[in-house]
């Protein structure tokens, strides 16, 4: 029998492939901005270092430390080689966290609205979830957070910049609070996107050095353009990050997967360059949702949240999605994420807007 907290769970179920879309709503063209993809794609010398990779290993397991990849991230953030673990990217990661530090009738703090998969993982390893409001700006609430502490509470979600508000927090701001913290419960630091922030804000991986109860959590899904070979990566200190190994699937990256990932990291200018053209376009969003009077959040990543403020959020959705472009719409009554595209792709879903809102 399967244990009481699975019980009640829906499973996941993922969008449509754009193909079925296509052909279900009748497109011939249909443009995704709804799962925060790498609109610019990845690295050139990705494919050329997959098209050197000998196929005659195909039987061979891969390298269960990913050691190469392991000593370029360690090298590149100054940190020890061994306070990394990867994943089948960041899924993998959360779960494992989940499944090391909590117990039924552990707490776990996360923010509301947040990646739901923080919530999902402490349902099924019997945890009980409780979520705690932004602020007026739509950031974490660090203060909020503090006071609901409790004597069952093992562990803390942080994602920043935050998903779906793109809103971000300061390092200080962190650092502080995860001082004030007892070292019995586990705060964790998902920086998926922090890579769009541009490096104008600050990483909080050089403070796992600092406090034994910090993770920290990467991805090469999203600026790096790796969504489809899922990898993703923790940075931690003694003993989780050995609790965490132990617990580890051996071989949970493919030599695929290794060797993009590989690839990919080396070539920062790539991710430099990704990052000028998503903030480029973002400070163009910014100005048509001012223009529109489309209230939305102060983003630091490649998507912007907003209220369709006078207007039918979902109506919005369906007419988009009609004229060939698919917004995430659900995560909050009244308001849509929207993924940063082309800039004509960008252009064109806010004419569209502007026609659905007769301006």
């Amino acid at each position: 029998m399967v244990k009481e907290a699975v019980k009640h769970l829906k499973p996941y179920v993922p969008e449509l492939t754009l193909e079925q879309l296509k052909k279900q709503k009748e497109l011939d063209k249909l443009v995704r901005l709804s799962a925060n993809e790498n609109a610019y794609g990845t690295s050139a010398d990705v494919a050329k270092a997959l098209d050197k990779w000998h196929y005659r290993d195909a039987n061979l397991y891969p390298d269960s430390n990913a050691d190469e990849l392991r000593a370029i991230i360690a090298s590149h953030f100054d940190i020890n080689a061994d306070k990394l673990i990867f994943g089948n990217g960041l899924d993998e990661i959360i779960e494992l966290l989940s499944r090391v530090i909590l117990e039924p009738g552990d707490e776990v703090l996360d923010p509301a609205p947040t990646f739901s998969e923080y919530a999902l993982h402490a349902e099924i390893e019997g945890a009980e979830i409780r979520s705690v409001g932004l602020d007026d700006s739509g950031r974490i609430d660090l203060k909020a957070m503090a006071r609901s502490i409790n004597a069952k509470t093992k562990m803390i979600w942080i994602c920043n910049p935050n998903n779906p508000t793109g809103t971000f927090l300061e390092a200080d701001a962190i650092r502080a609070f995860v001082a004030a913290v007892s070292e019995s419960v586990t705060v964790i630091v998902d920086e998926a996107y922090i890579d769009f922030t541009g490096g104008i804000h600050d990483s909080v991986i050089q403070l796992t050095k600092e406090f034994k109860n910090l993770v920290v959590l990467r991805t090469f899904s999203k600026a790096y353009g790796l969504a489809n070979f899922r990898v993703g990566f923790a940075v931690c200190s003694d003993p989780l990050i050995g609790y965490l190994q132990a617990a580890r699937l051996p071989y949970n990256l493919s030599t695929f997967a290794e060797i993009a990932a590989t690839a990919a990291f080396k070539d920062q200018s790539f991710v430099d360059s990704t990052v000028k053209k998503v903030i480029a376009e973002r400070k163009k969003w910014e100005h048509f949702l001012i223009k529109a009077c489309l209230p939305f959040y102060d983003s630091a990543t490649n998507f912007i949240f907003f209220q369709v403020k006078g207007g039918d959020a979902n109506a919005l959705h369906d007419y988009l999605l009609e004229n060939g472009y698919l917004l995430r719409n659900g995560l909050r009554q009244g308001w849509l994420r929207v993924t940063i595209g082309h800039p004509e792709d960008n252009q064109a879903v806010q004419k569209l807007i502007a026609t659905f809102l007769g301006q």
